[in-house]
């Protein structure tokens, strides 16, 4: 199903024919689609070891490459500190038949991801997150700040796109204690001196097996940001107790902490909207993160 309006349609048959035409030394080996539950790149088993992430809506090609280079710069530096594996790039392709962008080779990761995992009441598991996220944080930033316009910088540079959020889900949620939530989180205080953050700390990123964290996906956003980005793993995935854990286990003060519900509410309040009809179990995230915050607030 199309996740949307500009998607690019990738099929195996396509990555196939890059994968030959490109990188002729697997030619030999199967291109499979994977169902993912990322919603930024298509991704393809290249036989049992390597995997191809296609960006899924087309953008200029000068600077689709230089990102998927950044990208491949940040996992490879998130890969040197990272308590639990995740993948590395490989090789960068080229546009070609059937595809205009230029695309990544990574190392495959198995395992199943934390979307359907029954952690929420694991203290082993807010432990293990605990770690990770210290991992990060500890990280040499070398003199680099936050840029960009995603989350982990200004919170009211989120205002425009939160009322769009607030109009598009008054059919969904009800909105008033939303909107009133907002209002204090856009108003809290800067947070402390930027860590080195994952960026993207939702369910499908995470990789977990018998009940603990072992892998880390999508590590193409590592860079400095505000030290409660990552905190927005606590609130899709924890309850109360293995949540405050987490919280006494990286000390986290009051203004943090607050800072990473503003955060976790941001990306909750669009995945309730965005994806209700082509990715209902991220709209069902966005609605318990919700809940969550809700009931914290």
């Amino acid at each position: 199903m199309r996740l949307h309006d500009d998607q690019l349609p990738v099929t195996a048959e396509v990555v196939a024919g890059l994968v030959v035409q490109q990188f002729p030394q697997w030619s030999h080996l199967p291109v499979r689609p994977v169902d993912a539950d990322g919603t930024v790149n298509a991704i393809f088993r290249i036989g049992d070891r390597l995997a191809a992430r296609l960006p899924l809506q087309a953008q200029d090609a000068g600077r689709a490459r230089a990102q998927l280079e950044s990208e491949a710069a940040a996992a490879d530096e998130l890969a040197a500190c990272s308590a639990v594996p995740t993948p590395v790039p490989v090789a960068l392709g080229a546009p070609g038949p059937g595809y205009p962008m230029f695309w990544i080779v990574q190392t495959w990761l198995p395992g199943d991801t934390a979307m359907g995992a029954d952690v929420g009441l694991s203290s082993a598991f807010a432990d293990d997150l605990a770690t990770l996220i210290a991992g990060l944080r500890g990280a040499d930033t070398r003199g680099r700040r936050f840029t960009g316009p995603g989350r982990g910088g200004h919170l009211p540079d989120h205002d425009a796109w939160m009322e769009t959020c607030f109009e598009r889900s008054t059919a969904l949620l009800d909105v008033a204690p939303l909107r009133r939530l907002w209002r204090g989180f856009r108003a809290l205080p800067p947070g402390g001196p930027e860590v080195m953050t994952h960026g993207d700390l939702v369910p499908g990123n995470l990789l977990v097996r018998d009940g603990r964290l072992v892998g880390l996906l999508d590590g193409g956003g590592f860079g400095p940001a505000d030290p409660a980005l990552d905190l927005v793993c606590a609130w899709h995935l924890l309850d109360p107790a293995p949540r405050q854990l987490l919280a006494d286990r990286l000390g986290c003060g009051e203004i943090e902490w607050a800072r990473g519900m503003a955060w976790s509410f941001q990306q909750a309040m669009g995945l309730v909207w965005y994806y209700a009809e082509t990715r209902p179990a991220l709209s069902r995230l966005g609605r318990r993160t919700l809940e969550r915050l809700l009931d914290a607030a």
